[in-house]
């Protein structure tokens, strides 16, 4: 059976679960575990996707699109040359 991975926007929605929980008084270690994650797994989304909104995020996954895009076409030209 596939591991599901959340999606990036399901991960904003538990960092800021987490934010609210401790605002509340939960101690950090507790709010984690609320949200059904690892510490590990919730400090390497905090790095990646900490403090970002909705519109940050729409605007992080049409750069990785585009930066995709350009690589490819990088590649091909390389290789067109070759």
């Amino acid at each position: 059976m596939a591991i599901k991975r959340p999606k990036p926007e399901e991960i904003v929605v538990k960092l800021r679960q987490v934010e609210v929980l401790m605002g509340q008084g939960m101690p950090r270690i507790d709010a984690i575990r609320q949200i059904s994650v690892t510490e590990q797994t919730y400090y390497r989304w905090k790095k990646k996707y900490g403090g970002m909104g909705t519109e940050q995020l729409k605007e992080l996954k049409r750069l990785q699109k585009e930066n995709e895009r350009l690589r490819r076409a990088v590649s091909d030209l390389t290789l067109d040359k070759l």
